[in-house]
């Protein structure tokens, strides 16, 4: 199996430096492995400095002199943030319209859709959009992507501000799930006060509101305040829902366990 790897990226390198740019969904058929085989291969070449990776696929190797700080952010607590979104995707049905906020826990819920169909979803993030299209393109789910017009924050990799705002104003959505930078008993904390406000309105129209929320956010206040623990209908966590909070959160489910009634 090792040899069949090593040939295979051995020809994926040949392929970029020929071709300058690679694709995932080609590479797959080529080879008559999955998307997630080729995505590995990708991985594990861009880390010995052999290509680099971009949405969809490869491009020749390029050195970035300053990662951008929503990739750091993307990277901590990153295992935490995948189990939560994995359980948050479980919530997804089919026809469903869903609002995706700015944050590095929601922006992986499109990596574990799969089998969904007629989905819409509706974001402000840059990058959740990408993975949502992505994941139109491997056929995990069939449906649309709505990218709300605003302001663009390339730091963040979203867009905020009284466009964004306006956008909402005339939507509906029967799920929003929403990512924070803190919890401190019953308010939730974010730390930009633009995004935060998009957050808001998300939740303002949407039926039922989920909040992702690593352990890294329990008892740590930030720059903003934007909801009560009344606003959310469940909080996805990996961490249980602290004894002194019991009386707000009536469900707090803990991720690789059953579900919590606080």
């Amino acid at each position: 199996m090792n040899e069949l790897k090593e040939e295979r990226q051995r020809l994926i390198i040949q392929w970029v430096n020929t071709e300058k740019r690679v694709s995932v969904a080609k590479l797959a058929t080529t080879f008559s492995v999955t998307p997630e085989t080729i995505r590995r291969d990708l991985t594990e070449l861009e880390e010995q400095e052999r290509l680099t990776r971009v949405h969809g696929g490869a491009v020749l190797y390029t050195k970035l002199e300053e990662e951008q700080i929503f990739l750091r952010k993307l990277d901590m607590n990153r295992a935490e943030k995948e189990q939560i979104a994995l359980v948050a995707t479980s919530r997804i049905k089919d026809g469903d319209t869903i609002a995706i906020d700015v944050g590095t826990t929601t922006v992986h819920i499109a990596d574990f859709i799969q089998n969904v169909q007629n989905l819409t979803v509706v974001t402000n993030s840059l990058a959740a959009a990408d993975r949502f299209n992505q994941a139109i393109e491997e056929k995990r789910m069939t449906g649309k992507v709505i990218m709300l017009g605003g302001l663009t924050n390339p730091a963040q990799s979203s867009v905020s501000g009284a466009m964004t705002l306006e956008w909402l104003n005339h939507m509906h959505v029967d799920q929003a799930f929403i990512s924070c930078g803190g919890i401190v008993a019953d308010t939730i904390y974010d730390y930009d006060l633009e995004e935060s406000l998009v957050s808001a309105k998300m939740m303002a129209i949407s039926k039922k509101n989920i909040l992702l929320a690593d352990s890294s956010k329990i008892g740590v206040p930030s720059y903003f305040s934007f909801g009560q623990a009344s606003h959310f209908d469940e909080v996805i966590s990996d961490q249980s829902c602290p004894k002194e909070w019991q009386e707000w959160y009536t469900q707090w489910t803990i991720t690789k366990r059953s579900r919590v009634e606080c």
